[in-house]
């Protein structure tokens, strides 16, 4: 269990060490996150999680202010792909279509394929990208291993997996707190994503 500890936390102060000197390394959620720190760091495009950054895995939260975000941050003149490694497609589709970005699922990440895929859609530098997620394991990693930027965002409650019950805050944040979380119906909302 050390062992699996000590890993995680130098992954950590590697993923701490990567970023520009303007940018956070993290935050409670994605709306918290500065759109002229992204600017005057140099970003262009940003690589966006999905489950349990925008909308739990469950289905049952989503981001505070998360799509307004997107909004501004669009017509700001950044460009933006979804990366997910959620198994049920439909909800990447409902995702990608609701937000307008376009999407890879599964991504596999933290291998960096689908990274540098939605690089090169985005038809810029690595340097220029921010991977915004919840998971130390994928999120972070994966933009290490592509040579970007990241930014480790809360993750919203969802039920525990087997090595999130293990490493626990190692590799996610909690959200810090859940009464401020949208709510979301997805029986109604994916209904023609089926």
């Amino acid at each position: 269990m050390g062992n699996l500890k000590n890993w995680f936390l130098k992954l950590r102060q590697i993923g701490i060490k990567r970023k520009l000197h303007t940018l956070a390394h993290g935050a409670d959620g994605v709306a918290q996150i500065d759109i002229d720190c992204l600017r005057e760091s140099g970003i262009k495009g940003i690589i966006l999680d999905l489950d349990n950054t925008i909308v739990s895995e469950d289905d049952l939260y989503l981001s505070p202010g998360a799509e307004e975000w997107i909004t501004q941050t669009k017509l700001a003149g950044f460009q933006f792909f979804i990366l997910s490694n959620g198994k049920r497609s439909y909800r990447v589709k409902y995702w990608s279509h609701r937000l307008n970005i376009q999407a890879i699922s599964p991504a596999k990440k933290p291998f960096p394929f689908a990274f540098h895929q939605a690089i090169a859609y985005m038809k810029i530098n690595p340097k220029q990208v921010v991977v915004i997620g919840d998971s130390l394991h994928t999120d972070v990693l994966g933009a290490w291993l592509s040579g970007c930027w990241c930014i480790q965002v809360a993750t919203l409650p969802h039920p525990p997996r087997w090595w999130e019950k293990i490493a626990g805050e190692w590799i996610q944040k909690s959200y810090p707190d859940i009464n401020n979380l949208g709510k979301f119906d997805a029986v109604f909302e994916y209904q023609s994503f089926l």
